[in-house]
């Protein structure tokens, strides 16, 4: 038993790196050569092993609820990622109870409250309400977070340190938005007006907003913010944007991620170019993006469940992880669209 939670702590550490915001196909990452190795080395053990182990472990089935906010591509992937990763350990011993909340916030408390009822073991928490969700409903259930990109924002923690505390970690999927910024600027240099499309509902997009807005005016651009409150104001929001940007950035945002067709069929007949804050975005109404891999997003927080459940590893000192590693991405039709060329340095989005 030392020796396979020696191994899982091994291999936790290789992926501590790797994490900080997708790809549905898993290639090979240093959280899958991370799972092998936890695989290859875990043998039975006996009862005397077991008895001098200092860590607890939780022996038998377990039970993992997943609520995931609505059904988009980077959600989807880190859904994913996070289940393959719990699997590939754990195998046959862990179920998953995955419900969406269709992008209802009520609904998350709903589906939250049925897991705390339910008495799961673990709860994941796809994007921010379903985290603010679960941080109301328990404070015993662990309760990781992926999909989340500030904490301290969303659960309105003061003098932040990196450790949520209590029963609550996770990953975030914050890229570096100096570098989205420059982005920006790198191909949109003599723009003048930028707008910046998001849904007022959801705080980290306002987060977002309020912090690329800073490197924005150092780059001596015009900002003017354009919030929807849901789904049936995006397509009159968007063309109040594209009325008056040059270009427009659209953060995060799960409710814009839902709503891509709808942008798309303003921002693309009105020839202004969309920076998203994520590959979902890009794919659908977007030209370019700096991009993360929710997948593997996905995975290093299905490895922090691990440690949870089976070495018993104390969620409250479990820093929140962040990616380390970032793609400059275009969307070839919509930037042929547009006539825009990029940089030989990005990469095509798969279709």
């Amino acid at each position: 038993m030392k020796k396979k939670i020696m191994a899982l702590c091994l291999a936790t550490a290789m992926v501590a790196t790797l994490v900080g915001c997708g790809n549905a196909a898993a290639p090979e990452t240093n959280a899958d050569a991370a799972v092998e190795a936890v695989a290859d080395d875990a043998q039975p053990a006996d009862n005397a092993e077991a008895a001098d182990s200092d860590v607890p472990v939780i022996e038998g089935n377990y039970t993992v609820g997943i609520c995931q906010f609505v059904q988009h591509p980077a959600l989807d992937a880190a859904t994913e990622g996070f289940k393959d990763a719990l699997t590939a350990q754990l195998g046959d011993a862990v179920k998953f109870d995955v419900q969406d909340a269709s992008g209802e916030s009520a609904n998350c408390a709903t589906i939250i409250n049925g897991f705390v009822s339910s008495d799961v073991n673990l709860i994941m928490a796809n994007a921010t309400p379903p985290l603010q969700a679960a941080a109301s409903a328990t404070n015993t259930i662990p309760i990781l977070g992926t999909s989340v990109t500030d904490y301290a924002t969303a659960l309105e923690i003061e003098g932040w340190t990196g450790t949520v505390g209590g029963n609550i970690s996770g990953t975030s999927d914050l890229a570096p938005l100096d570098q989205q910024a420059a982005m920006l600027n790198e191909l949109f240099p003599d723009a003048k007006n930028v707008g910046l499309l998001y849904c007022s509902a959801e705080p980290n997009s306002v987060y977002q907003c309020t912090e690329i807005e800073k490197f924005l005016k150092e780059y001596g651009y015009e900002v003017t913010w354009y919030a929807f409150t849901d789904t049936n104001d995006v397509t009159s929001v968007a063309q109040a944007a594209a009325d008056a940007s040059d270009v427009i950035y659209i953060p995060t945002d799960n409710t814009a991620a839902a709503n891509t067709e709808a942008i798309a069929n303003v921002v693309i007949p009105a020839k202004v170019p969309v920076i998203a804050g994520e590959e979902g975005i890009c794919s659908g109404c977007g030209i370019a993006t700096l991009s993360i891999s929710y997948y593997d997003l996905g995975y290093a927080t299905g490895l922090m469940a691990v440690k949870i459940l089976y070495a018993g590893e104390d969620i409250s000192t479990m820093p929140v992880e962040y990616a380390p590693n970032v793609t400059k991405e275009y969307n070839v039709a919509n930037c042929e669209a547009l006539g825009i060329t990029v940089p030989e340095d990005y990469v095509a989005i798969a279709e």
